[in-house]
């Protein structure tokens, strides 16, 4: 497993890591797939007080509370719940956020979380403020790092330009290559690293039938898949080049995946032994699959 450095902090993320919404066993078999991960190198867990009500971030806190020192735990803060549990409304507002930082760190068993990100974002919002409540959480001691998760270029380039976000949580794939056109590259720069969600898109590229994903039609999917397939002959050829293709980017410190079942980790690791041909496929794939763009928010 090779770590990689989150942006401008002290800290090293495994560039897989566990991405724990998908976490829907049993407790007891959610808290072994946990320390399995752990046992194969992988270090870095995110969830937000958003999943499943905070009770997500009880059974992460319960699976790692004995590996505590040993981990990077990463959670996420801006939408609050509604008291009568009828959905939730968003709310970036520093008050909001110093309040949240306490429930999150009391249901994960711990007195400190190393990156805290800010789920979602527009470019309404009171940023200064957001970002003081960031700030103030790091001289507490109470986080090590903030960043935010979001997709939106405008929302992005302000936080680069007003903070000092260690990361940025991002959709990546090889259909959704927005973020190429200039995300990535001014993240880089900036020494602010970008963790990836999505780059299966939700199974799309690896077994799961075409159909629409963003810009694209099921037929522009099938496409795309169908080139995807010549360069990998198997399903973990497949899976290789799908891990590993926003891995290429210098600024993507790591994949979050999705990880429910033991196999679907022994696969996922596996996927990260790429091999001379299939990096040499996986290139050819990066010039001649077609790219999409951002079409609001820029």
């Amino acid at each position: 497993m090779k770590y990689n450095l989150l942006g401008n902090s002290d800290i090293k993320i495994s560039e897989v890591s566990f991405g724990c919404m998908s976490l829907k066993g049993s407790k007891q078999h959610d808290i072994a797939l946990v320390k399995k991960a752990i046992d194969q190198g992988i270090n870095y867990f995110d969830t937000a007080d958003l999943y499943d009500a905070g009770e997500n971030e009880r059974l992460v806190g319960e699976a790692l509370k004995e590996n505590r020192s040993d981990i990077i735990l990463a959670t996420k803060v801006g939408n609050q719940i509604r008291e009568n549990g009828s959905g939730w409304d968003w709310n970036p507002s520093k008050s909001y956020i110093l309040k949240a930082v306490d429930k999150s760190l009391a249901r994960l068993q711990t007195d400190y979380i190393d990156f805290y990100q800010l789920h979602g974002g527009t470019i309404e919002d009171p940023i200064d403020e957001t970002i003081e409540a960031f700030e103030a959480l790091k001289e507490m001691g109470k986080i090590r790092a903030y960043g935010i998760s979001s997709i939106r270029p405008n929302v992005i380039r302000r936080y680069v330009e007003k903070s000092n976000i260690s990361g940025v949580m991002m959709q990546y794939s090889m259909l959704d290559r927005r973020p190429e056109e200039s995300c990535l590259d001014l993240l880089d720069q900036k020494n602010i690293s970008v963790l990836v969600r999505g780059a299966y898109a939700k199974g799309i590229l690896l077994d799961k039938p075409a159909k629409e994903y963003l810009n694209w039609t099921e037929e522009d999917v099938a496409k795309i898949k169908s080139m995807l397939m010549q360069k990998g002959e198997s399903l973990d050829a497949i899976r290789k080049l799908v891990l590993n293709f926003p891995l290429q980017h210098s600024a993507v410190a790591s994949v979050v995946s999705g990880i429910r079942t033991e196999s679907q980790l022994h696969e996922t690791l596996a996927a990260l032994e790429i091999g001379e041909a299939l990096q040499s496929k996986l290139i050819e794939l990066q010039n001649s699959l077609p790219r999409n763009i951002y079409n609001v928010h820029r």
